[in-house]
């Protein structure tokens, strides 16, 4: 069996910041258990995908730059007969930050959300319909907090027209800034559903962007058992298995509520760890023996 590794030609931005090459890490370990695994780039025209039997969608940390190309892409291995991890109906619906609408359908905690489609504008509304006195507007499509802005009852006359000009060019999300992202950002990660280890992302001084390149800091302290059974909820959620899903967000009066759920990109944090390499190994040969 042949799997393929599928990364992105790399920029600095994205890896600023990080100590370890998680993907080299990863792929050394999966070699060392007898696997024929090749680090590959999702949209390198060179690379037969033919000749795959797995596609792990690992770090194509681009792909919000390329999306159609991308989704034309998962379209082409789902032709090929190539077993997509995570699976691309999963990948598909999680692409756009609607799915934050559908996983609050379920009665799910999530942080409120309300949207603004492409040409729409922003007004004062969101401020009264949150309750709040600072917004968070971010594309509906994006990773690292790409083109993410925060606006307030005072700035707010000042960043219209900024936000106006994004809106022309894709669909925006809208939400109440939460003051307990200044204490972190939780991300809990699942192999196969099952919970391995978790992070706290903190943003620098000032900021609330919790990335490492925007100068945010993680640290690894002991998570509390409510939260990661409040965490796994989304995971049962999803219509069908997943090799990874990485569970973002805050805690709120001790309680876990979510920010985003990463299932096409996320980094990992496996930090070369054995145990924690040898949790995603169990999970990735259960779901391709």
């Amino acid at each position: 069996m042949k799997i393929a590794i599928v990364s992105y030609n790399k920029q600095e931005k994205f890896s600023q910041g990080i100590v370890n090459d998680e993907d080299a890490d990863l792929i050394r370990f999966l070699t060392g258990k007898g696997l024929n695994v090749v680090p590959t780039i999702w949209n390198d025209e060179n690379v037969d995908w033919n000749s795959f039997n797995v596609a792990i969608i690992k770090s194509p940390w681009d792909y919000h730059n390329h999306l159609t190309e991308f989704l034309n892409w998962l379209n082409k291995l789902e032709k090929l007969n190539v077993k997509v991890l995570n699976p691309v109906e999963i990948i598909k619906w999680n692409s756009h930050k609607k799915y934050l609408k559908d996983i609050a359908n379920k009665g799910l905690p999530v942080i409120p959300s309300e949207y603004l489609a492409k040409g729409a504008t922003l007004d004062h509304r969101f401020f009264d319909l949150f309750g709040t006195n600072k917004l968070v507007v971010k594309p509906c499509v994006s990773a690292g907090a790409q083109n993410t802005i925060t606006v307030d009852l005072i700035n707010y006359q000042e960043r219209i027209e900024e936000i106006g000009q994004l809106l022309k060019a894709e669909d925006y999300i809208v939400q109440p800034f939460v003051e307990e992202i200044k204490n972190g950002e939780w991300s809990f990660l699942f192999f196969n559903g099952k919970y391995s280890h978790c992070s706290l992302k903190t943003p620098k001084q000032g900021d609330f962007r919790v990335q490492h390149y925007h100068g945010g800091s993680i640290s690894y302290p002991t998570p509390n058992p409510l939260h990661i059974e409040q965490a796994e909820i989304y995971v049962k959620s999803l219509p069908v298995a997943t090799l990874y899903a990485r569970v973002d967000g805050v805690v709120i009066n001790d309680s876990f509520k979510l920010m985003e759920l990463e299932l096409i990109e996320p980094y990992l944090f496996l930090n070369g760890d054995f145990n924690l390499l040898e949790n995603y190994y169990r999970a990735l040969m259960a779901l391709i023996s």
